[in-house]
């Protein structure tokens, strides 16, 4: 039952990580969520170790605060943050959340 969280945030029109992004992790419930970690990726766009170390199956949501890196770099964004649920299955022991991003887009899978 060991989830680790990661996840990697590229600037797509810079070509270059997205660093000093905050990301919050999110438990998600049926009437609310709640946050339960929270970080800032470092220089090469990644946060390494985002929540505990284990988390029980169920739909979680990581948040990007992608407003204000934009706002850092002088740059007009149409997404002031961007949202991504995911679910977390029993015995699988880590998640790759990444996150593409440019003012007007973006765009993510489910990493390795």
């Amino acid at each position: 039952m060991t989830s680790h969280i990661t996840t990697h945030v590229l600037d797509a029109v810079s070509g270059v990580p997205a660093a000093g992004v905050a990301v919050s992790l999110w438990s998600v419930g049926a009437d609310a969520a709640e946050r339960i970690a929270e970080a800032t990726t470092d220089d090469d766009g990644r946060v390494k170790d985002l929540g505990p170390e284990s988390l029980r199956p169920g739909t979680y949501r990581v948040t990007f605060a992608t407003g204000d890196y934009f706002a850092r770099k002088g740059v007009e964004t149409f997404y002031p943050s961007i949202t991504i649920d995911f679910t977390v299955e029993e015995g699988r022991d880590h998640y790759h959340v990444p996150c593409l991003l440019s003012p007007f887009a973006y765009s993510t899978y489910r990493g390795s």
